[in-house]
This record gives structure tokens, sequence and C-alpha cells, in this order.
């Protein structure tokens, strides 16, 4: 089916919303935009294969500058994300050069049955809903659908050229950054010297203070995005989170100190403090989609490392893994990289370690025998420990992908919002930088109690301690603080939930799907077996009475409960996979492949009055 196909014409809905970015102020109509093609990009500021996305849109704006006008629809997932003041830091953290609209109600998500974030939907010159791609990896594919819709609306006279609605926000305000020489910083590490190291993420390089924790001695990494190694001020990074330092005797023998999670690259780098010179690690480059997770480090693909973090009990560098939801361990004397814990599936389920379910972990801090790790997606803070020959994972605080507020108390009953870091405090309790709430909370693992050390933190996305003293990683604030002494105290705030509609549907038999179209060029490639594969679970387990488990087919009847004492609420996870390669048609010398894959972490509720069918699409046009 091309992206064309008479029986795909769809109306695009007309965009509704409160406020408009990148615009001059001025609201969009897609009646306005007749003539262009239309790229409409559903993200959340918080959601990692959202950033994904941002980067993979940006060779492509810019090849279909005169006929593409690409607008993000921000339907926030937490309440945070939803604040204009929020949305304004995101787009300016992460350079988004296109117009955006806040959608805080997700009115404009349900007008286009949106279902995931992210999600692309590509709106013709006359205005028809053309195209319709779930999750990342989609950038060839596009680039083809919007080829194709060049050529025909070129040849019906249809298509519109030049004047772009995007409108830059102007020069950045030199008092923003508070007199600090950061922006958007990550993670902070301090060296046996008391030098404090910090990831400045939107400056694309590594700061180091003196212990006074506000004088720059120097900076690894020119401040240009890139992904060069060399000399301290010669070096690029994108967007570095987490940093981590080596112990003495490791660093001897690879001959560097520090690590760097380049996050945006894909990459780890070393850094040798002496000399200033940087180094890629670990990672390709590449983002890893598929295949294995373990190898030699210089060839194995990661994908968005977040954190990372010294831990004796593997003796290795863990890796928080946030762009597909697992921890790895990197052997920086053996030049390795393995998987830890997480299968890919986004979730949250404890167990062993290699079954276990994760969501985004973004911050780690290693306790004697335990790892602790954020778990932003989930709102949790969770532990990895040794279980015998293996490792298992636990949850402290947190309950699902869906529950989060600002709530202290015993752990059971405690809530989070998105939080991003970590740190073992002085008393030996766990401190958290609970990111989305603007607080810096305390879980004590003795007593299992949460409370509240600090409130109106801009952001905080990570804790260091430095001679008894904590220090905030305060992002949208541009800034170190250093975390006051003093009583904690109790939050009683109310519980909240994700905002995002369930899908309603009746128990029993349900006809369930996952629609995947090649782009024009391709076709599925089954030259070394079934080209698709698909993955179903479900969260409680007992919500799915039978239709779980993995297969090759895109499409299945799933039996939910129907059981009186059975759940009527959940989470289906499913995790969809195709490829597909140039085909005949596509001209290509040599013929190129490529896997797709997303994730859906899909809210139900059981009605007997529900649907009998749901069906989700990866990649294709819509239907009316």
């Amino acid at each position: 089916m091309s992206a064309t196909n008479p029986a795909a014409r769809v109306r695009a809905p007309e965009l509704a919303g409160d406020v408009w970015l990148n615009t001059g102020g001025s609201p969009l109509r897609l009646a306005e935009l007749r003539g262009k093609i239309v790229l409409l990009d559903f993200w959340t500021s918080g959601c990692i294969n959202c950033l994904h996305v941002l980067d993979e849109l940006r060779p492509i704006e810019e090849e279909f500058a005169d006929v593409l006008v690409t607008i993000g629809v921000h339907s926030p997932k937490f309440l945070h994300e939803g604040e204009a003041a929020a949305i304004e830091a995101a787009v300016e953290r992460y350079g988004v050069h296109h117009p955006v609209l806040n959608d805080p109600d997700l009115t404009t998500w349900q007008q286009y049955a949106v279902k995931a974030w992210p999600t692309l939907v590509v709106v013709d010159p006359e205005g028809y809903v053309v195209h319709v791609a779930a999750g990342e990896g989609h950038g060839e594919a596009l680039r083809r659908v919007l080829a194709d819709l060049v050529r025909e609306h070129d040849g019906k006279g249809t298509l519109r050229r030049g004047d772009s609605p995007y409108v830059a926000a102007g020069a950045d305000d030199p008092d923003a950054t508070n007199g600090t020489e950061l922006r958007f910083p990550g993670k902070a590490v301090v060296t046996a010297e008391g030098r404090v190291l910090v990831a400045d993420s939107a400056h694309h390089s590594v700061a180091e203070f003196a212990s006074d924790a506000e004088t720059v001695i120097r900076r690894f990494g020119s401040g240009e995005r890139g992904a060069r190694d060399g000399a301290f001020d010669v070096a690029t990074f994108a967007e570095p989170a987490g940093l981590a330092l080596l112990p003495a005797g490791v660093a001897d023998q690879v001959g560097y100190h520090l690590v760097v999670a380049d996050t945006a690259n894909h990459l780890l780098r070393g850094v040798d403090l002496r000399t200033g010179g940087v180094r890629t690690v670990a990672g390709t480059g590449r983002q890893w989609r598929d295949g294995p997770a373990e190898g030699p480090a210089l060839r194995t693909d990661l994908t968005s490392p977040w954190d990372v973090e010294w831990w004796d009990a593997v003796d290795g560098l863990v890796i928080a893994m946030a762009g597909n939801h697992t921890l790895g361990v990197f052997d920086p004397v053996a030049g390795t990289v393995r998987r830890l814990a997480g299968t890919t599936v986004e979730g949250l389920r404890d167990g062993a370690a290699e079954e276990a379910f994760l969501a985004q972990p973004s911050g780690l801090a290693a306790d004697g025998e335990r790892l602790w790790f954020a778990d932003a997606e989930t709102s949790a803070v969770r532990r990895v420990e040794r279980d015998g020959d293996g490792f298992t994972v636990h949850t402290a605080v947190g309950t699902d992908l869906f529950s989060f507020g600002h709530r202290d108390g015993p752990a059971a009953d405690a809530l989070l919002q998105h939080p991003l870091g970590v740190a073992v405090l002085p008393d030996g309790a766990i401190g958290v930088a609970d990111t989305y709430n603007g607080a810096v909370r305390r879980y004590d693992p003795g007593t299992g109690e949460v409370s509240t050390l600090a409130r109106g933190v801009a952001e905080p996305s990570g804790l260091v301690v430095t001679e008894g003293r904590v220090l905030v990683v305060e992002s949208a604030a541009h800034r170190l603080r250093a975390l006051e002494e003093g009583a904690a105290e109790d939050v009683t705030g109310d519980p909240h939930a994700v905002r995002r509609p369930p899908t309603v549907l009746a128990p029993g038999e349900v006809e369930f799907s996952v629609e995947f179209v090649p782009p024009p060029g391709e076709k599925l490639d089954d030259r070394f077996g079934p080209s698709t594969r698909l993955e179903v679970s479900a969260s409680p387990p007992e919500l799915l009475a039978d239709g779980a488990g993995t297969g090759t087919e895109l499409s299945r009847v799933i039996r939910l409960s129907a059981a009186a004492d059975g759940p009527r609420e959940g989470v289906l996870q499913v995790v969809a996979q195709a490829a597909s390669c140039d085909d005949d048609t596509s001209g290509a010398e040599h013929p190129a492949c490529r896997v797709t894959r997303q994730d859906w972490g899909v809210p139900v509720r059981l009605d007997p009055e529900g649907d009998g069918n749901l069906r989700l699409v990866m990649a294709g046009a819509p239907r009316s």
C-alpha cells in the first residue's frame, strides 16, 4: 500500500491545544497549510524514544525544507511535562527548530487516535492523513513516503514550496544561567582531590569545577555537538549525561580515568584527566535496534546511555541504557559489553535480572552488594542484588508505568514523578533526584520510609556527595546547588495517573493485530526466515487469559480475563518487529535492509460493551 492509496482518504482533524512555541506566538491551522506536506510528531519531553525521533527528523527536515512543515504536538505523560515553562525548556534543551503545540489535555492526541509516544503522522498537501508510524527508526521509510508525495503533488500542481511558519525563539537570555557556566547539566562526580566534574549537557562538554563547586578550572569538549576524539579542546560530545570515575588500578591499566555517557551519540567516552585526551571506549555510534547486546565494546551498539557507575559486584561499569530499558556492563580492561538486566520490554517487573522489565533507567548508585537505579518512566527507585550465580531486580518505591505523584510515608504507598538520579547519602539512606516533582527525596532502606529533603528544585537530575555535603545538579536552573541541612518533611500529595485514556475492550476473545506496511521501494525481508515478530504480555499477568508469548505473525486472537474476580484494568505490553529490504523498484545498487521495532504499553479497561478488536499501527496508512 503506498502512502497515497485512495482507500486511505482520512481527513486530518484540526489541531487543538493551548500554547504554540516557535511560531512567534501565532497559532497554526492545517487549513492554512494546504499545499504543504505536514508532519505531526506526537512527543513528550521525558520520553527517550521521542528524543531519538527528534534526532532522526533533523536531516529529513533539512532535505525537504521547502515543502515540509513539521509540527511537534507535545502530549504530556506527566503533569510536569504539561507546564508551559517545562515545555519551553525542553524545546531549548533539545534544539527543537520547528513549531510546537502544547496539547496538555491530549485533545489532538485523541483526535488522531494515537496510542504511543512517539507517533508520526503525515498529512498530504490536500489535508488528508496518508501515513502513520509509531515508535522510532522510521527515518528512511519516512524519507521515501515524503519523496513519493512530492512527486505526486508536484505532478498534480497541489504542492506549495517555500514560506516556513517556524519562528526562532531568539537569543538566550544571558542572565538565564543564574551566573553559572552550565546549561541543562546532567550528572556530576567528585574526584579524589575534591574537584567536581559536571556533564554540561546542552553545552556538549564536561566542566571541571574546583572543590568550591563554583570555579571552572577547565572543560573537556569544544562545545560543538559531535563525536570527535582528541585533545580536550578539540573533542566533541552530544548531550553527555552520566559520569563515572574508574578505580585507580583500572584507570592505570586502560589509560583513562573518567567515563562519560555520551548519550545522544550512543557512546561511552574515556577521558584522561592528566592530559585531557578524549577517546571512544564503547559503542559504534549507531543506536541499538536489534541483535547482539554483548561483545567487543567498540563493535557493540549502545542506545542512549544515561548514566554509568562502577560496581564491584560485577567488576565493571554498569550502564543505564535508557534507550532500550536495560542495564549493561562495560569491562574497560577486557574491552567488552554485556547485558546485566532487562529484556528491552518497557515496564515494571521484578525477579531474575534477565527477565525483569525496566523503564528508562536513568540514574545509578552502587552501595556494596546493591546497585540502586532510578527507573524514570515507572517513577520508581529499584535495585539489583546478587542472587547465587545471578542477579535479581527489586522495587523499593513505585508501582507501574502510569502512577505517580508526590507522597511520602511507607515505601509501598510513596509516590515519585519521573526521577532521574539516585545517590547514597552520608547516613546510608538513598537520595533521589525526584525530577518532575522538583524535589530531593530520601528513602531509608532500613525503615522503608520515604521523606522529602527539599522542594522547589528546578528539575534535579543528579546528586553527588562530597565532604559530607550533598550537591544537587539543578538542571533547569543550570547550576549546582548545595542541599541545605535540615529536618526532612513528609508530603501527603494526591496520587496521579497518566491521563492517557484507556482502550475499552470486551472480556473474552479479542482480535489483535499490529499493522506494518513497508514504505515505497521496500518489501518484507523473509530471506532468513519469518520477517515479523510479535511478543505480547500483560500487567497484571492475569489480565491476559490466553494469547501471551512470542510468535512470528503480527495478528492473533487473545483472550482477556472474563473471571468475575479477575482484573478489570491493566496494561497490554506489546513488542512488534519487522524486517524489510529495498525491493526491485528502489533502484538501489546495493539494497539496504532495516529492522523496525516498536513497544507499546496500552492501558486497557474491560467492559462487556467494549470492542472485540484491537489494532495498533507500527507503520502504514490509516483506515477510514
